[in-house]
């Protein structure tokens, strides 16, 4: 059971926990394996215009998936007219419980070209683009956009891949003090701790971006862009080079980094706010609870908001991809923005699997990710873990949402994190909302397995490549997306990795 603090002892706590940092680090190890740990320290709540839903303590244990068909007042969905109104049922439920409150588009969005220039042997076209909205027009991003040098309107291909070439480097946040490291981030505030040299040297913690650990950023000023993901920093020719086949098809990418919508830190101030509310898009909107991933989302859905004005691009064939974190937030706004295909790449816990079913071959559970990241998702999922089982949704509500649109989850067969059994699971549960769409409608709902581990290889860009011009452009194709792997294949791969891996060199 949570111990709360009393809200005049907060001060204390927090100063108190702050000073003590190195200790509270060590006595995690003492942590309850079942629930929240009592020293956690707890984070101050945002009252949202959802108003409140059950707690945890309300609500009853169901060991089977909720069913995305079934009203909140028990009557059975039979009809795409009936899946409206429980597509807003559970876009609130989702809101509430999993990745927080977010606000509604601004309607105001303008984009600027910064540069634009032909790469690939004049094959393709880049543009950057500055996009200006939300209130005052104070909030922004640069995109990226790719297009093939002739032809058009193209579909696209929306991804979270780091800072477009030319764009401003923003400058970042530092991580939490503990942030990385599998441990309990809620346990401790303030920055990471200076050790050694550079503390005597009087050094503060350096911000640190996952995808961005080697090519730190000025605080000011504008760079070629910062790593896109994919092994260095980016010009628009290396970008075009990694992606012939994409532009050869005859499709868009536009790139963006999403740590320009949400910083992805679990920073926390002294008062035990998160720090990531203070910078980018969050400041602008005070009433909403939203986490990280939630954020990213709604970036992409302004990005989706320019590209409907765009001659170049096909408003109609839009799709959003992203791996790990960035894999998470793009089905999430695939499932709450109904412009987009959603095409995660290796999402693991918090993704495409169900809660319920993952834990077993090491992948990452509720529990494991309220651990590490729990401002990723929405405040009021932190209370069930160790007790998933009320969830009053899972993530088969995720792809549900997506029904009738196209929808396919890139895998590998050695990625530990993810689950086959929680990913097939979630489909199963999904695959109601999109039969009331026909009978070949679950076949929108695909999943690829790919030979590797926690990665988006070249072969997931072949899948997505596929499955979209099957799905968007009607293309015939022999290609199925509908295998999972077995049990002795999945043992088959992870030995074949294994032998695969270099023997440790013997030390001298």
């Amino acid at each position: 059971m949570r111990c709360p603090v009393p809200r005049r002892s907060l001060p204390f706590f927090f100063a108190f926990a702050a000073a003590f940092a190195p200790a509270a680090l060590s006595a995690q190890t003492a942590a309850p394996a079942d629930g929240p740990d009592p020293k956690e320290i707890p984070v101050p709540p945002i009252a949202t215009a959802l108003g409140r839903l059950p707690g945890v303590g309300e609500l009853p244990v169901r060991p089977d998936l909720p069913d995305v068909l079934l009203m909140n007042d028990g009557t059975k969905v039979t009809s795409p007219a009936q899946w409206l109104k429980r597509r807003a049922e559970i876009k609130r439920t989702l809101e509430y419980y999993a990745v927080g409150s977010m606000p509604p588009p601004p309607g105001n969005v303008t984009g600027r070209e910064l540069n634009s220039e032909s790469v690939a042997d004049g094959s393709v076209r880049y543009r950057l683009v500055h996009l200006t909205f939300g209130p005052g027009e104070k909030l922004a991003l640069d995109i990226g956009i790719f297009t093939p040098a002739t032809g058009g309107p193209f579909p696209a291909i929306i991804a979270q891949s780091g800072s477009p070439p030319g764009a401003t480097i923003l400058p970042r946040l530092p991580q939490g003090p503990n942030q990385g490291r599998g441990q309990n981030v809620l346990l401790l505030v303030g920055p990471a701790p200076v050790t050694g040299a550079a503390a005597a040297s009087g050094a503060t913690a350096a911000p640190v971006v996952p995808g961005q650990e080697n090519a730190a950023p000025p605080a000011t000023g504008t760079a070629q862009g910062g790593r896109a993901g994919f092994g260095g920093p980016v010009t628009a020719e290396s970008v075009a080079a990694r992606h012939t086949e994409l532009f050869r098809r005859g499709y868009a990418l536009v790139m963006f980094n999403n740590n320009d919508c949400a910083e992805d830190t679990t920073l926390r101030n002294a008062d035990g706010s998160w720090a990531f509310r203070t910078t980018r898009f969050y400041p602008a909107y005070p009433g909403y609870d939203w986490g990280i991933l939630a954020g990213w989302a709604w970036g992409a859905s302004r990005i989706a908001d320019y590209l409907a004005t765009d001659p170049a691009i096909d408003q109609t064939k839009l799709v959003i991809t992203g791996a790990s974190r960035a894999g998470k937030s793009a089905m999430v706004a695939a499932a709450f923005d109904e412009r987009l295909m959603g095409a995660p790449v290796v999402t693991g816990g918090g993704g495409v699997g169900a809660y319920r079913f993952a834990g077993p071959r090491g992948s990452e559970t509720l529990d494991v990710m309220q651990k590490k990241y729990p401002n990723w998702f929405s405040p009021h999922l932190h209370e069930f873990w160790g007790q998933r089982e009320k969830l009053p949704f899972d993530q088969h509500w995720f792809l549900a949402l997506c029904a009738p649109r196209p929808f396919l989850a890139l895998e590998g067969d050695t990625d530990t994190i993810s689950l086959p059994a929680a990913v097939r699971a979630s489909f199963d549960g999904a695959k109601p909302a999109y039969a009331l769409f026909g009978a070949d409608a679950p076949a929108r709902l695909g999943v690829h397995y790919a030979h590797h581990g926690h990665a988006f290889t070249a072969e997931d860009w072949n899948a997505l490549l596929d499955f979209a011009d099957q799905q968007l452009r009607g293309k015939k194709s022999d290609r199925r997306f509908d295998r999972f792997p077995s049990e002795a294949e999945l043992d088959s791969a992870a030995a074949a990795a294994r032998a695969a891996r270099p023997a440790p060199s013997s030390a001298k």
